[in-house]
């Protein structure tokens, strides 16, 4: 539970009444009361308001808004506000500024515009968060703080390179150990002084924003900035704690964002929050997987839905309306995969600058009487009826899926061996292959145990970091399965490839070696031909973008390629190992392949789906107490059957008992209890 004062699921969103006349204030929260909101996200932005320079704070405003949420029953989830420097501070101290890829100092404006680098940035930022959690320490209203804003961005300025300095220090030690880990007696880069090292950007070991002559320094680069930016949480997460040790701190999180490692940042943060903006026409399982790597980030543990739009966007080349019902359907989804929070941004809509379109459960209009308000307010109806009832569920998995950001940054990075391989789409395809037959999985990190599943498939595991390949082996000699894919194996954590023949520290676990890599143009393509009777599978699938040339070296050859001069050599392979067996699939199969063979192995497993149901019709379950809470959502535009057997079942949204061959309509949610 966030906070004992929240009793259900909370139901809110960002709240910007400084952008606003007093007396709209009453106003909104007689809207708020209508629409059952009882959480509201304040100050994110408001730091230029409460402090105009280095040595006055304003909080009188924020002491009235705070009463006025707390007399309307509505709790604070209470920004620090340090997402955007005030202009006062970036004309006084241009430390605090950015410099952009391409070495240009930035001036004021825009958000996320500090550089996490600058002592100023940092001597203020803890000092606000200082002040506030202070001031409010004992205030009723106060429920979760809210650190910055949605972290992100890269800073190329001098004190950053000399911080990456300091940082190269104290991973490596001395100069030997770092010119060995860059290997830089390539192109002559040996370096001799750690002054020498300079930040690799378009002005230095850049070809393009994504290519670089050297990737161990710009996937070291990537690192310091990402623990850069998580030392300026950490500093704002210490000066609360020391204050209020009692209330959870948390910062929004963007799902699938390449720029952190949020593996490492959750570590750092008491819970999970995020911010879910699919697109009109994105697909649901992306949308799926990105709320369970949230839910994968604390190994299970509830999150925060953050943000989401009620109607519209206002960044996207085409900001297409939530079509009725499934502003609804979409935040069931993020409660069925682990969130305790439907939040949104925002709750008023603005009345200016870039935003100014963007959705709001009180439009422009300014009243209760359109439509995106009626379907708010339903749905904090649905919610206060529900109570606690789901409150500290959890979603329970026996499959895993291996996602490592500094894999996926190495993998983009590299200079080959095909620019169509990206990370995400390759996770997205095995994710997919789960989503579409309704068998829950975990997004779990490479320091998650492995011990609580079944079956663990790591895509393109292209970079195996010290000891995670022995982890790996214990877990398949003591009964586990797992499976990887083409280039895998490959190099260790500086990026460094593994001599002796790919998949390098895999080799003996999965008891084949690889001599080539063929990359495949767009239009082409190979066959993955069947040698094994698996059941369920086809004769052939279509295979491309890459074709590992590989040699069984103890492993069962399953299948083999069908064309080209490599026709007949293996493409899949599974290699007994101790009590379990490690498997390799070495090309990207088609999505076909991926859902016959996923569920073959989960079959195998005894793993099973929750629910048989058609396309369209997502399923999964959260538990707690003994208790099971399935969810089935049509996210189909037309009713669709779904077969629930011959017991009975009451749905939670409605009180109705369904069983048999029922009807679910478009767009719609059912929360059943009971075991299926």
């Amino acid at each position: 539970m966030i906070h004992p004062r929240m009793t259900k699921i909370a139901y809110g969103g960002d709240y910007n009444p400084d952008q606003w006349p007093r007396d709209i204030w009453d106003e909104d929260m007689r809207l708020f009361r209508l629409a059952g909101i009882d959480i509201a996200t304040i100050g994110v932005f408001s730091w230029a308001r409460t402090q105009p320079d280095e040595t006055t704070y304003r909080f009188e405003w924020l002491d009235e808004l705070m009463d006025l949420l707390n007399e309307c029953g509505v709790s604070a989830c209470l920004a620090t506000g340090t997402a955007a420097v005030p202009p006062w501070m970036a004309k006084r101290y241009p430390d605090v500024l950015r410099v952009d890829f391409e070495g240009r100092k930035r001036k004021f404006g825009a958000r996320h515009n500090f550089c996490p680098n600058s002592p100023t940035f940092r001597h203020y930022s803890r000092r606000m968060a200082r002040k506030l959690a202070e001031r409010y320490r004992n205030h009723p209203a106060l429920t979760v703080w809210h650190v910055n804003n949605e972290y992100g961005g890269h800073c190329y300025c001098e004190q950053c390179e000399k911080a990456f300095r300091v940082w190269l220090k104290r991973r490596y030690g001395t100069l030997d150990a770092l010119n060995r880990a860059w290997n830089t007696s390539f192109w002559g880069h040996t370096f001799y002084d750690w002054d020498e090292i300079v930040v690799p950007n378009i002005l230095s070991e850049h070809m393009s924003r994504e290519k670089t002559a050297f990737q161990g320094i710009t996937l070291d680069y990537y690192r310091f900035q990402s623990d850069s930016l998580l030392e300026c949480f950490q500093a704002e997460y210490e000066e609360i704690k020391a204050v209020t040790p009692d209330i959870m701190v948390t910062t929004n999180l963007m799902g699938t964002f390449k720029g952190l490692d949020y593996f490492k940042w959750a570590k750092s943060m008491d819970i999970v929050s995020w911010d879910n903006y699919p697109r009109y026409n994105t697909p649901m399982s992306e949308v799926a997987m990105r709320h369970d790597l949230m839910r994968g980030l604390k190994e299970g543990l509830p999150f925060m839905l953050m943000e989401q739009t009620p109607s519209q966007q206002n960044w996207q080349p085409y900001n297409s309306l939530k079509r009725p019902g499934v502003m609804r359907l979409w935040s069931y989804q993020a409660v069925a995969r682990g969130a305790d929070t439907v939040m949104f941004f925002q709750l008023r809509r603005s009345v200016g600058a870039c935003e100014k379109y963007h959705g709001a459960v009180i439009e422009h209009a300014g009243h209760e009487h359109t439509r995106v308000f009626r379907e708010c307010a339903e749905l904090g109806r649905e919610l206060a009826k529900l109570g606690d009832t789901l409150l500290g569920s959890r979603v329970r998995a026996k499959a895993a899926l291996v996602f490592d950001w500094d894999n996926w940054w190495a993998i983009e990075m590299s200079s080959g061996p095909s620019v169509d391989l990206k990370y995400l789409n390759e996770m997205l395809k095995y994710y997919e292959a789960f989503y579409s037959r309704n068998i829950p999985v975990d997004l779990i990190g490479v320091d998650t145990p492995l011990d609580r599943y079944d079956l663990v498939i790591a895509p393109v595991l292209y970079m195996v970091k010290p000891g995670y390949a022995d982890r790996l082996k214990a877990f398949v000699r003591e009964g586990g399965t797992f499976l990887t894919t083409f280039f895998s194996g490959i190099v260790n954590e500086n990026d460094l490839v593994t001599l002796g023949g790919y998949p390098g520290e895999l080799r003996d676990l999965l008891g084949i070696w690889a001599e080539e890599i063929d990359a495949l143009f767009p239009d082409m393509s190979n066959r993955i031909v069947m040698k094994a009777s698996l059941e369920g599978m086809k004769e052939a699938y279509q295979c491309g973008l890459l074709c590992d040339l590989i040699h069984a070296e103890g492993a069962e050859v399953i299948a083999e390629y069908g064309e080209d001069f490599y026709k007949g050599m293996p493409a899949v392979t599974r290699n007994r190992y101790g009590k379990g067996e490690a498997w390799y699939v070495a090309s990207s199969p088609e999505k076909a392949f991926l859902r016959d063979f996923v569920q073959g192995l989960c079959r195998t497993r005894g793993i099973r789906p929750i629910l048989e149901t058609p396309e369209g019709v997502e399923v999964t379950r959260r538990e707690k107490n003994g208790q099971a809470f399935t969810f089935v959502m049509n996210h189909n535009d037309t009713p669709q059957t779904v077969d629930l057997g011959s017991s009975s079942y009451r749905n939670l949204l409605d009180d109705n008992d369904y069983s048999g061959r029922t009807e679910i309509g478009p767009k719609d949610v059912w929360i059943l209890t009971g075991r299926i």
